[in-house]
């Protein structure tokens, strides 16, 4: 029987601030029962296991996140909506570690779950949306969301290891590589013969 308060979002919660804590990868069952003041029995009736949970917390950052992009970039266009987009990204990833790696950690989801979320889906829409701001169509914009992720998620991951030790601040390369990639999605190279989406 399932315990008087909890719910599968609790549950979740807690595992999300557990991931922030100590690592998406150091949670376990038994810590996040612990932080909730129960048995590690009671959290079965909420979640299936830990890979549920995990997929859960994905889902539940997706979310955040996607909220707080869409928040920052609304009304903007251009180099506006693309820096707006990449700083709300890098602060989510600065402030949320865990969840944050499990939105880019390969997770098995429950698809009923997975089927019933915004997040991910209004994260392609937003993604999609401000790069045919540049005017972009397939498949370039496939390429140009490949690129974008893979910039900010290096960056970001690179920067949380403390990869970036030279003198010049992680900021300084950060406001440039947004120019670079500003001026290259402006001036996007020409599809190659026979490429398609």
């Amino acid at each position: 029987m399932a315990r008087a308060g909890l719910t599968p979002q609790r549950v979740t919660i807690a595992g999300a601030e557990l991931a922030d804590e100590v690592g998406l990868d150091k949670v376990t069952m038994s810590q996040v029962a612990r932080r909730l003041g129960v048995k590690d029995a009671s959290l079965y009736a909420h979640v299936r296991n830990l890979e549920d949970l995990r997929g859960r917390i994905a889902l539940l950052a997706a979310d955040e996140k996607t909220i707080r992009i869409a928040e920052a970039t609304s009304g903007r266009a251009g180099k506006d909506a693309l820096v707006a987009f990449a700083d709300a990204w890098r602060e989510y990833a600065h402030k949320h570690p865990g969840r944050y790696a499990a939105t880019q950690t390969r997770i098995r989801i429950d698809p009923d779950l997975a089927a019933a979320a915004a997040g991910p889906r209004r994260a392609v829409e937003l993604t999609y949306g401000m790069l045919r701001g540049y005017g972009l169509t397939e498949p370039d914009l496939t390429d140009a969301v490949r690129l974008l992720r893979s910039t900010f998620h290096g960056f970001v991951a690179l920067e949380a290891a403390g990869g970036f030790a030279h003198e010049r601040s992680p900021q300084q390369s950060w406001d440039r590589t947004l120019d670079a990639l500003h001026t290259l999605l402006e001036h996007w190279p020409p599809s190659r013969e026979g490429d398609s989406a």
